[in-house]
């Protein structure tokens, strides 16, 4: 499997859940991965898992949405492995409450690891891109919150609706640069969805099922394969799209 043979890749938030999934498929396809995440000791394990199975990474710590992070992320990937192809922003968390509920260190804090870390993410990967004439592949996740809204996650919510129109807008300015930026809005179990309480985490995967093609809740190697064809030369044509990789209506 080389669909990204040769590609360097950095993949944030890639410690555990959809991140790893992410970076481990990757790798399997031949790229080498910069491993981001905010706790180390989640990061690397991510790397020896890529490691055990022949495949080549490297650990990259620190939280998204700071430009030291972001810059450090873009030099390690051309210091260690000579260049960036792609970059997938992914990193992200929940603080959920009412809206009536909600103070704003709750919002602010949501706001800033997944719309900051976007856009700051991209912005140091789309510099080194064009400066090194590199057609480049940028992938942002977002969610269908994003798109259809979750009750008790205005922020959330809020903050992938931003990835998705930041997406669109990004596409639109580095089309002239010969790179593609697309959005992924995955339905899957990852890290979040197992921190909800048992009794509503079971209804939602319930849902999730009976509206489903394969009649179950999406694992988060059922969204590998959409993000794998995104980061690969096959998508040239493709950009500023937002891809709901669920396996329903994605009407929840």
């Amino acid at each position: 499997m080389d669909t990204l043979k040769g590609k360097v890749a950095i993949v944030t938030g890639a410690g555990m859940g959809l991140g790893k999934a992410y970076a481990v498929g990757m790798a399997k396809e031949g790229a080498s991965v910069v491993v981001n995440d905010i706790v180390q000791e989640a990061a690397e394990k991510t790397v020896d898992e890529i490691k055990a199975m022949g495949g080549t990474a490297i650990p990259c710590i620190g939280g998204v949405g700071s430009k030291e992070v972001a810059e450090k992320l873009v030099s390690t990937a051309a210091s260690k492995f000579g260049k960036l192809d792609i970059l997938l922003n992914n990193a992200g968390m929940t603080r959920d409450a009412s809206v009536y509920k909600m103070d704003e260190k709750l919002w602010d804090e949501v706001i800033y690891v997944h719309l900051r870390g976007t856009f700051i993410n991209t912005q140091a990967a789309m510099r080194y891109m064009v400066d090194n004439k590199i057609r480049g592949r940028i992938i942002n996740i977002s969610s269908p919150a994003g798109i259809y809204g979750n009750p008790g996650q205005a922020n959330y919510s809020a903050a992938k609706g931003g990835i998705i129109a930041l997406t669109k807008a990004n596409s639109k300015e580095f089309a002239r640069f010969g790179i593609c930026v697309n959005c992924v809005a995955p339905g899957a179990k990852t890290s979040m969805t197992e921190a909800i309480p048992e009794k509503f985490r079971a209804l939602l995967y319930a849902k999730f099922a009976s509206e489903s093609v394969v009649q179950r809740m999406g694992e988060p190697e059922d969204v590998v394969p959409t993000i794998i064809f995104l980061a690969s030369d096959a998508s040239y044509y493709i950009t500023g799209q937002v891809i709901v990789a669920m396996g329903s209506t994605g009407v929840i």
